[in-house]
């Protein structure tokens, strides 16, 4: 982020304000009160994201730190505009994208204090810092989520890479018949147990704290076995096959482990072809991208490519687009959503 900008930074925030005041007055009927405030790869400061969690305002910074007189602009700009709002910085400007600004006691349990925002309706658990890094519900993910309570009425749910459970959640929310949320962090499944007690949900949720390719081995009929090339693997619970009426496939840029390697770059297939087999015929699986320099048409290349190949090919697709509040240039979002019927 540079020292000079066009505009001052309380005009520009003031800017992106007011371009989502319908999206806002959109949200709110919809029982949402978390959204970007300001995204400013496009509004004006590249690596500056600012979000509202209900009461939380949560700064945070990835190319360079804020210098004292912006973060004054910034408190003083939503004093005015959130003033029951607390506001919390953490800046992730260094290489391995960990929060690393120090904050002072009394922002510190401001910053861990545990909040509830809502979305769609759903409540989520959340604090302006924790053990990790990233926040505990992604906001470009939520027209990902809409869709899912869209779809979800009577359908048994699997959500892959579940982080802390938000679509699974949202599914049992809106009358999934069957959810069941995997991930190999336990720290993320914690908080989406947490997240299914915020909630009266209709159903009892599952959460399997497993290795995806393990899960998905399992599931799609293939098995996984306990012995490989003479190596013993990871212990990991035992599922059994199983197809689901709609799957999240939301994997992360990239992640090795024993079983299996995610490569959104270069090899999405390898848990494409997986998560395909553990949809239902007639079923919906819904694909995630969050690398901006994947394109949108190469990608779904790849996906009818390997569709065919597993012979399940795709039937119909369709993009989900990130709301408003993420704006583009171009209408290319790095996060691309994919709703393919297979």
């Amino acid at each position: 982020m540079t020292d000079t900008m066009q505009e001052p930074l309380f005009s520009l925030l003031d800017t992106a304000l007011a371009n989502r005041a319908d999206l806002i007055t959109q949200l709110a009927a919809e029982q949402t009160n978390t959204y970007r405030l300001f995204h400013g790869s496009i509004e004006g400061v590249p690596g500056l994201t600012i979000d509202r969690y209900n009461d939380l305002i949560l700064i945070q910074t990835f190319h360079r730190a804020l210098s004292i007189e912006q973060y004054a602009e910034i408190e003083a700009f939503y004093a005015r505009t959130y003033p029951a709002c607390a506001l919390v910085y953490n800046d992730r400007s260094h290489g391995n994208s960990r929060v690393m600004n120090r904050l002072t006691e009394a922002e510190e349990i401001i910053a861990y204090e545990p909040r509830i925002a809502q979305e769609l309706g759903v409540n989520y658990r959340i604090q302006g810092r924790h053990n990790g890094q990233d926040p505990w519900l992604f906001l470009d993910l939520r027209a990902g989520r809409r869709r899912v309570m869209q779809e979800a009425a009577g359908k048994s749910v699997l959500n892959l890479f579940a982080y802390t459970c938000g679509v699974g959640i949202a599914a049992a929310k809106a009358g999934a018949r069957h959810v069941v949320n995997i991930d190999f962090a336990e720290s993320s499944l914690l908080v989406g147990k947490d997240n299914a007690k915020l909630n009266d949900l209709p159903i009892r949720v599952r959460f399997v704290q497993s290795d995806a390719f393990a899960a998905l081995n399992q599931l799609s009929g293939k098995g996984q076995a306990t012995m490989v090339r003479g190596k013993r693997m990871p212990t990991f619970p035992k599922l059994e096959k199983q197809q689901f009426d709609l799957v999240m496939l939301d994997p992360p840029r990239f992640s090795k482990s024993p079983f299996g390697v995610v490569d959104l770059v270069n090899d999405y297939a390898s848990v494409f072809k997986p998560a395909l087999l553990s949809t239902a015929e007639g079923g919906t699986l819904i694909c995630c991208n969050n690398v901006a320099q994947v394109s949108r048409d190469a990608w779904l290349d790849q996906l009818e490519r390997s569709a065919a190949k597993a012979g399940r090919p795709i039937s119909s697709m369709e993009w989900i687009k990130p709301d408003s509040d993420f704006p583009t240039s171009d209408g290319q979002h790095p996060l691309k959503i994919a709703l393919l019927r297979v």
